[in-house]
C-alpha cells in the first residue's frame, strides 16, 4: 500500500465526507447520528493505524469486527419502536441521491485493482456492477421526486436492484481475502480493506448504503 497514488487517499476521503454529510441531511441534521458515525469512525481508524487489520494472516479472522456491529445496529432498528420509527424519519429524497457515493466508491475500488490491493471482481471490470446504482441514482430522485413520473413499485424495484448488486460485491469482498482468495479463483487477494482509510469502507459506507436502501424500501411500502 506504500506505492498507492495520492488521489486514491483524496478521492476516498472525499467520498467519506459526502457520505457522511449525505446521509446526515436524510436524517434531518440528527446530532446523535452524527456523533455516533464520528465516534465508529475514530474506533476502526485507530484500530487499522495501529495495524490491527493489515496483517493478511489475520484479516479473515477480525473482517467480521468492521461488518458485524453496523449490522447488529441495524437489525436493531428494524426490531425496535424508536428504531423503526428513525427509519421511517429518514428523508425519502436524500436517501435516494444517497447511492451516488457509489461511482467515486468504484472508481476507488478500480484504482486499488491497479494497484495489486484488491481483485478484478471487485471492479466494474469484474464482476461488479454497483456503479449502476450511482449513475442511476440521479435519474431515479428525478422522475421519481421532481416529476413524480415513476411510481412507488418502480422506485423499490430499482432499490431491490441496488441491493443485490450491493449483496454481489460484498461477496466477492468476503470470499477474496486473502486466505480465501485461491479457493474461489480470484486472482488477487483483497488486502486494501484492512488498511486506513479504506477499512471505511466495509465499515462505513457499505452499511450505510443497506441502511439507506432498507430505509427507503420500508418507508414506500408503507405508501
Amino acid at each position: 500500500m506504500e506505492n498507492l497514488p495520492i488521489y486514491v487517499y483524496l478521492a476516498f476521503g472525499v467520498t467519506v465526507l459526502l457520505a457522511i454529510w449525505l446521509f446526515y441531511r436524510a436524517t434531518n441534521h440528527s446530532k446523535s447520528f452524527l456523533i455516533g458515525i464520528l465516534f465508529w469512525i475514530i474506533i476502526q481508524s485507530l484500530l487499522a493505524l495501529g495495524g490491527f487489520y493489515n496483517n493478511p494472516d489475520k484479516l479473515t479472522s477480525r473482517f467480521p469486527l468492521l461488518i458485524l456491529p453496523p449490522l447488529l445496529f441495524l437489525i436493531s432498528l428494524l426490531v425496535t419502536k424508536s428504531g423503526r420509527v428513525f427509519l421511517d424519519r429518514l428523508d425519502l429524497r436524500s436517501l435516494t441521491l444517497f447511492h451516488v457515493i457509489r461511482i467515486p466508491v468504484e472508481l476507488v475500488l478500480f484504482w486499488l485493482c491497479v494497484s495489486k490491493a484488491v481483485p478484478e471482481a471487485m471492479t466494474f471490470h469484474g464482476r461488479n456492477f454497483d456503479i449502476f446504482s450511482g449513475i442511476s441514482a440521479p435519474i431515479i430522485y428525478y422522475f421519481g421526486f421532481v416529476t413524480k413520473r415513476l411510481n412507488k413499485w418502480a422506485i423499490i424495484a430499482w432499490n431491490l436492484i441496488c441491493l443485490l448488486l450491493l449483496l454481489n460485491v460484498v461477496s466477492s469482498a468476503i470470499l477474496s481475502l486473502p486466505d480465501r482468495f485461491a479457493q474461489f479463483g480470484f486472482e488477487q487477494p483483497n488486502i486494501a480493506l484492512g488498511y486506513f482509510p479504506f477499512v471505511l469502507l466495509p465499515s462505513l459506507l457499505v452499511p450505510l448504503v443497506l441502511l439507506s436502501t432498507i430505509a427507503a424500501i420500508k418507508q414506500l411500502l408503507k405508501k
